[in-house]
């Protein structure tokens, strides 16, 4: 993650209607192991340093062997001297769904010590079935946290509008892609898992959102209560 002055006056967490009056409890709920740095680590990046009181705690359901490895090592990495915790489950890839209960149960236990403030999580309109699952189950169980939804792009194309962007600086982008590519070898083989992939995306939603550097991560937000 990387260290930087807050730039301009406009936070993103008080622009979220995120409460001040205490640390900031967020919640990143990935299905695997590259989802949350894919999907929002430029966000967490910019919550950190505009709140150094946000706590993370950075939660991958579905990592085995190498995966597994890899996704705490990223995890570690990427969150350096935050105030985080990072959790990753067993869950093969591909059968959340079909491991409902345990999933739920798991996913239930996460509120153990309190509801978070902010969820980042999958769209409910992910094709790939973990992905939808778990948004599914965050919308349900996260009744009084701010969930915002991110994207991961795939060969199944379902990317589509969002409606919430958090801009980011090129610095931000950089770290966040040259992370990716350094962090997740085993994702090396995949024609999808390329630097122009993220960068593209990162471009796409800023361009819709007008960023003044150019680039941003997109989120769906259902509900928003201010």
């Amino acid at each position: 993650m990387p260290d930087a002055e807050p730039r301009g006056d406009r936070r993103l967490a008080a622009a979220l209607g995120l409460p001040a009056d205490h640390p900031l409890r967020v919640l990143a709920l990935g299905a695997h192991a590259d989802d949350l740095e894919i999907g929002c680590a430029g966000t967490v990046a910019r919550l950190v340093r505009e709140r150094p009181d946000t706590r993370i705690r950075w939660v991958v359901l579905g990592a085995e062997g190498e995966r597994a490895a890899e996704a705490r090592a990223s995890a570690e990495a990427w969150l350096g001297r935050a105030d985080h915790e990072v959790e990753i489950g067993r869950h093969p890839d591909g059968y959340l769904p079909y491991r409902a209960e345990a999933v739920k149960r798991a996913v239930m236990a996460l509120k153990g010590d309190g509801e978070p403030d902010l969820v980042l999580t999958h769209r409910r309109e992910d094709l790939h079935q973990d992905h939808r699952f778990l948004a599914e189950l965050a919308g349900q169980v996260f009744r009084r946290a701010l969930v915002l939804e991110f994207e991961i792009p795939k060969y199944d194309g379902d990317l589509g509008p969002m409606n919430l962007y958090v801009t980011l600086e090129r610095d931000d982008c950089t770290a966040k892609v040259d992370h990716l590519m350094r962090a997740f070898p085993s994702q090396q083989g995949h024609d999808w898992f390329t630097a122009d992939t993220f960068w593209a995306l990162l471009r796409l939603r800023g361009v819709e959102s007008h960023a003044a550097s150019g680039f941003a991560e997109a989120f769906t937000c259902r509900k928003l209560i201010v």
